[in-house]
């Protein structure tokens, strides 16, 4: 995620190229000293934190296309989930399942900052003679990651899905919205989830979230 910018102090800040002046900021920047708050108070119930700066990346292919297969797994080490609203994982990515030809990869670990776009070069170098696209979308999201008992509670709050459990569990994923905002929801424990939401609605996000938890952090 990326803006010239010269701000410091945040925890959401982090220098990338001195030289250059270049800075990586989350967007959740004007929300800092809300999520400080609520981390400094968070309870066993319900924890909002962000996971900044993993690699997200939407591809495009035709399953029916093996070097587009062949591709994908010699860079990711997985092959694309063929299954609706499932996840693939692979050595330090997964790869999530958006429609029948399309999937979003995510890094598990923030990118080395000093370069622009590792996984999408990485993409683009295999795909070369395929028919196929790797479109880096980092800059215009954000990972939140949610845990605790009430986890699921206040999701049910804002987002019109069945999330029971038996029915949505770990290895799958959905689009949806969660009030007014669009996300993308994945299940990463019992009682936890990664939520990939687009940067303009990040800070209100965040704010409407919290809002529907508090009467559930106690």
């Amino acid at each position: 995620m990326w803006n010239e910018t010269r701000g410091t102090g945040s925890v959401v800040d982090r220098a990338v190229g001195k030289q250059t002046g270049v800075w990586q900021e989350s967007p959740l920047v004007g929300a800092d000293s809300l999520l400080k708050k609520h981390q400094a108070t968070a309870s066993a119930a319900f924890r909002l934190s962000e996971r900044p700066f993993l690699e997200l990346v939407n591809v495009r292919g035709d399953m029916r296309d093996a070097a587009f297969v062949e591709a994908i797994e010699s860079v990711l080490g997985c092959t694309p989930p063929q299954k609706a609203n499932t996840i693939a994982r692979g050595n330090g990515y997964d790869m999530l399942w958006l429609g029948p030809d399309e999937w979003l990869v995510r890094s598990a670990t923030a990118h080395d900052a000093t370069r622009t776009a590792p996984l999408q070069a990485k993409l683009g170098a295999v795909f070369a003679g395929v028919f196929a696209s790797a479109v880096d979308i980092g800059s215009g999201f954000t990972v939140l990651e949610i845990s605790g008992a009430r986890a699921r509670e206040v999701l049910v709050r804002g987002c019109p899905l069945d999330l029971h459990p038996k029915l949505f569990g770990v290895g799958q994923c959905a689009q949806s919205h969660y009030f007014k905002a669009s996300m993308t929801l994945v299940p990463t424990a019992a009682d936890s989830f990664d939520i990939i939401v687009r940067r303009s609605f990040a800070d209100y996000f965040v704010k409407i979230m919290l809002d529907a938890a508090e009467p559930l952090m106690s």
